[in-house]
């Protein structure tokens, strides 16, 4: 196991995390966050987001977690769905929400709650269709799987469930 692998479990695992998450489409690309150490591979593409801390809205948290991961400033439109992941010693419980851009310029950020020198986040990019179809499902967030394109991503409702066994 990695440093950064190490470092997500100790942080997160063996415990329920509830996150927030933004869909972020621009010239029919949606907005991802490469994470390393959240797989094996350590090669996984998810929508910009992550906890929710005590006394603030998830919509103050899903702005403030856009700020950090991405540089960008946000405007919510409205709530999608829910996404539970259970895959020990992960188990997370995550907010979708559309997301339009207002201020700032992309940059990859980094995650606070880390050690200084750790960082998880390797790459923030707009992706098209065609780059998530060709990419391998087990390194794309469990949404990216279910659509069949990048608009399907604004239209989603309701709860999804992806539940993996170690």
């Amino acid at each position: 196991m990695n440093q950064q692998a190490e470092e997500v479990s100790r942080m997160y695992g063996n415990k329920l995390r509830v996150r927030v998450s933004g869909i972020c489409i621009e010239n029919n690309e949606v907005l991802l966050v490469n994470h390393q150490g959240v797989n094996v591979e350590n090669e996984f593409w998810a929508p910009p987001g992550g906890g929710m801390d005590f006394g603030f809205s998830a919509e103050e948290n899903l702005i403030r977690e856009f700020r950090e991961e991405t540089g960008l400033e946000i405007k919510i439109n409205r709530f999608l769905c829910v996404n539970e992941f259970i895959g020990p010693p992960l188990h997370a419980v995550e907010l979708f929400f559309l997301v339009e851009i207002t201020n700032g310029k992309l940059k990859v950020g980094l995650e606070p709650e880390f050690k200084k020198g750790i960082e998880i986040i390797k790459n923030v990019e707009f992706k098209d269709w065609n780059w998530i179809q060709k990419s391998k499902a087990a390194n794309l967030h469990n949404l990216l799987n279910i659509i069949t394109s990048i608009n399907d991503l604004s239209t989603l409702k309701g709860y999804f469930l992806q539940k993996k066994n170690k």
